[in-house]
């Protein structure tokens, strides 16, 4: 477990940390020459038989360290405020205060140090007044501590010692770098806190610039251990060369390969001063900042410890999750604006304000756990499963937990629920019902094809599995390849089945070449608008194919010319109208008036003077 100590320079943090662990923080030789701590400062503290370690971050008191304390506040649960109670609250104990009530700790504990050196009466007034300028810190457990005298010190690390941990150490490894160096004969180390998950000597984990790596060893509070947990400062040795792979402060360290870092999210904010509708600030998150755009979505203004809806547009992309705590500070990163809590990453760029995406927000931020939250998400969409473990931070056994408790389903990677489903189903029939009033003369259409005109901006895996469905349940039927709905059918009458075997025996005496109409009306001695109503009823029943306006093949020719194409596409990648020409015998006007037809339909997709395969699955038997 980690606790964060904060307040003003001077206030006795690094005494106290040496009271309760003997360990003086302040490690760098310009801190111990200076006084203060500038950076980062840890103490552990062993607690006997329980085998639980202790660890505090000594964050920097002065306002020109401010980003480095801030860097020691991701994926910690307490925090120590550290009042000295001679001189009690001072500026920088009123910011720290302010960080630490916005990234909403779970228990604050106020600690006022250097007892010896005030009376009980001015100690007792520094606790009201405390109490009585800050609300939320009225329930607050109190000690009065003195580093010289060792007063109060024992009751402090006794309460410490009960907290109970509450990192969660059963989700993936999630580990933030705040530092990173060589040590002589280790190589590569990394330091910093474990938010989630845990991680053992010889796991292979991933920087957040996608590179994999190893872990040879590693500290845990300080100590060799065979494997770090969530709350723990851990300093891991990695088989990284830093020439190769550089690594810095601000990196992550993953158990999976993570999302594109996002550069657009969705928060809620508390504010610390009143705030304009559109500002430039600075974001503070876990070891790294950037800078970038606070937009309020609820109104032009919001007034000081409101809540509200905004958004915030990064110029450096962050990995971010669900609830990730931020600080927002001005522009100039001197004033204190607001604490934020992450809603969603990759948030729209369009319709933001909109009642829908406001009530959506509003109930993200209303939501108990990851189940509720991904049955929000899923509506009217369909998300990757790796997307939603990533969001949540989930494992895949965690993932399947929660969709199966809000009644979502998955699908290879697309997770969705029923509404959205039955929304696609009934678009897919849509689109193919209005396909058959224009196009009355075809069969149906390709799969890929469908999928283009009901659903185009949908996962095309997931559509195909839909389609599929319908099949097996019979709301799509499939003819030769080719999908209708179940009432488009057409059947010769008697009279004209016999008049098919009429024209079927000029298809045969044609030897493989398409007929047009009015030649098929001069062999047969018909009317030549007889016959182009009837062959195209021919086409409509898949026995002819027109390839274009009143020249037909049999449509097993077309099957065959198919399959004769996908064998060159296959063996040469591409294939072309001179190539066919050839291997047919044709003409090339037909052969032109061929790979048309092909490409129209989705078969094929020209690409310069060559054609590439497309659709495969159009012309399989």
């Amino acid at each position: 477990m980690i606790i964060v100590t904060s307040g003003h320079v001077d206030h006795g943090k690094t005494a106290l940390l040496k009271a309760l662990t003997g360990t003086n923080t302040a490690h760098l030789p310009e801190e111990k020459k200076r006084g203060m701590t500038i950076d980062l400062g840890y103490a552990y503290l062993p607690l006997g038989e329980s085998e639980k370690i202790l660890g505090f971050i000594d964050v920097p008191g002065h306002e020109k360290f401010l980003s480095n304390m801030l860097a020691g506040l991701g994926g910690i649960h307490y925090a120590m405020l550290i009042v000295a109670a001679d001189e009690g609250i001072a500026a920088q104990t009123k910011e720290h205060l302010a960080i630490l009530h916005r990234l909403q700790f779970n228990k604050i504990i106020v600690v006022l140090t250097k007892a010896d050196r005030a009376s009980s009466t001015q100690i007792d007034t520094l606790i009201h007044q405390i109490k009585q300028n800050y609300a939320f810190l009225r329930g607050a457990n109190y000690f009065v501590t003195s580093a010289e005298t060792g007063q109060g010190i024992a009751e402090l690390c006794h309460y410490l010692q009960r907290l109970p941990e509450l990192a969660d150490s059963q989700k993936p490894f999630r580990y933030a770098i705040d530092r990173v160096f060589s040590v002589k004969g280790a190589g590569t180390v990394v330091t910093g806190t474990a938010f989630t998950g845990a991680v053992k000597i010889n796991d292979e984990l991933y920087l957040s610039t996608g590179q994999k790596v190893r872990v040879k060893a590693i500290h845990a509070q300080n100590m060799p251990s065979e494997q770090g947990v969530a709350g723990q400062r851990l300093a891991l040795n990695l088989n990284v060369d830093l020439d190769r792979i550089p690594t810095k402060r601000g990196d992550w360290l993953l158990q999976d390969v993570p999302l594109q870092p996002t550069d657009r999210i969705s928060v809620q904010i508390q504010a610390e001063t009143p705030l304009n509708e559109s500002q430039p600030v600075h974001i503070y998150h876990a070891a790294s900042r950037t800078t970038g755009k606070l937009t309020l979505l609820q109104g032009k203004n919001v007034a000081e410890n409101d809540r509200t809806l905004a958004e915030i547009i990064l110029d450096s992309p962050l990995f971010l999750a669900f609830d990730d705590k931020l600080i927002i500070r001005s522009g100039d990163a001197k004033t204190l604006l607001a604490g934020a809590r992450v809603l969603e990453i990759d948030s729209p760029k369009r319709h933001k304000r909109t009642e829908v995406r406001l009530n959506f927000l509003h109930n993200l931020s209303l939501s108990e756990n990851a189940s509720q939250r991904i049955a929000l998400m899923l509506q009217h969409h369909a998300i990757a499963a790796k997307r939603l473990m990533w969001v949540e931070q989930l494992t895949e056994k965690q993932l399947n937990v929660a969709l199966t408790q809000c009644g979502a389903v998955r699908y290879q990677d697309w997770c969705f629920n029923a509404d959205y489903q039955q929304e696609k189903i009934q678009q897919i029939l849509t689109a193919l019902s209005a396909y058959h009033e224009q196009h009355n003369d075809q069969l149906g259409v390709s799969k890929a094809r469908l999928y283009r005109m009901a659903a185009l901006n949908q996962p095309e895996n997931l559509i195909d599995h839909f389609i599929d469905e319908m099949l097996e349940t019979g709301a799509l039927q499939q003819t030769r390849g080719w999908l209708h709905l179940p009432a488009h059918k057409i059947r010769f009458t008697a009279e004209e089945q016999q008049y098919w075997s009429n024209v079927l025996n000029e298809f045969e005496k044609a030897n493989g070449q398409a007929v047009w109409v009015r030649d098929m009306a001069n062999a047969l001695g018909t009317d030549e608008n007889s016959m182009r109503n009837f062959m195209y009823k021919a086409g409509k029943l898949g026995y002819l194919t027109p390839i274009v306006k009143d020249r037909f093949f049999l449509t097993e020719t077309i099957y065959a010319y198919a399959r004769l194409i996908k064998q060159i596409a296959e063996e040469e990648g591409k294939t072309s109208v001179n190539e066919v020409r050839d291997r047919l015998n044709f003409g090339r006007k037909l052969t032109v008036q061929l790979m048309e037809y092909f490409d129209r339909i989705g078969f094929l997709r020209r690409k310069g003077n060559n054609h590439i395969l497309r659709d495969e699955d159009i012309f399989d038997l």
